[in-house]
């Protein structure tokens, strides 16, 4: 996910900066800390149940391993009927047409997600020219992927999903709402399906569950971390 100058403004009015600039310092997933703490997840208190008591991810950890604004308006709406929440009534491949100029391929569609791959050509190379309307396209595009991928990820790890476009529609509303209260609880609640005996995979921000142990149980962290960074997770 290229991050062009010119769309950090609005990245910065939404309060997504930080989570937006951690590409830069990207770690990979260590998974077996990681599958042992989910062992020790308990749905009824979402907390992890440690032999000496237990321990959550907080709103505060939110604000300082990622940077995410957690005071404003909720993040909410459905996630499978969610197109009836549309600007009037109107059809949800129409205002995609309308927000970002063109409609993907039928092959990259999915029900009301569109592939990864096709956002990430779309949005790579912005025309050094571009005017103000298209830097603002960009924007969009750029935000669904960080939304979809990043905060909000699915066990898919491939789609963007188009549930968000009521929020990238009005980009000066973006920064009112509270990122880090969402992206909390969809943790929370991918921590919860993952105890079912019966799910094999996890999905949500792991990126930052990875960042939390490491900071709350230094006996993990790997050589280096204790350089002081901002965001924390950039560590």
């Amino acid at each position: 996910m290229i991050l062009h100058d010119r769309i950090m403004p609005y990245l910065d009015s939404a309060g997504l900066l930080h989570v937006a600039r951690l590409n830069d310092y990207w770690f990979k997933l260590d998974e077996p800390p990681i599958s042992a703490f989910v062992e020790q997840w308990h749905p009824e208190t979402h907390t992890f149940h440690m032999p000496f008591g237990e321990c959550t991810v907080t709103l505060q950890d939110m604000a300082y391993q990622f940077g995410l604004p957690i005071d404003g308006f909720p993040v909410s709406g459905c996630l499978s009927d969610f197109e009836q929440l549309m600007e009037d009534g109107k059809p949800v491949w129409q205002w995609f047409e309308e927000l970002f100029g063109e409609l993907p391929p039928v092959d990259c569609i999915d029900e009301f997600t569109v592939s990864y791959g096709w956002f990430q050509n779309r949005f790579r190379v912005m025309p050094t020219d571009a005017t103000e309307p298209t830097v603002q396209v960009y924007a969009r595009g750029y935000i669904m992927m960080l939304l979809s991928m990043m905060l909000f990820g699915d066990k898919s790890g491939a789609r963007v999903h188009l549930r968000w476009l009521p929020y990238v529609a009005d980009l000066d509303e973006l920064g009112k709402y509270s990122w880090g209260s969402a992206t909390l609880c969809w943790l929370y609640r991918c921590l919860c399906r993952v105890a079912n005996r019966n799910v094999k995979n996890l999905a949500g921000t792991l990126a930052l569950l990875q960042s939390w142990i490491f900071w709350r149980f230094p006996t993990f962290r790997p050589r280096g971390f204790d350089v002081i960074l901002w965001p924390l997770a950039s560590r």
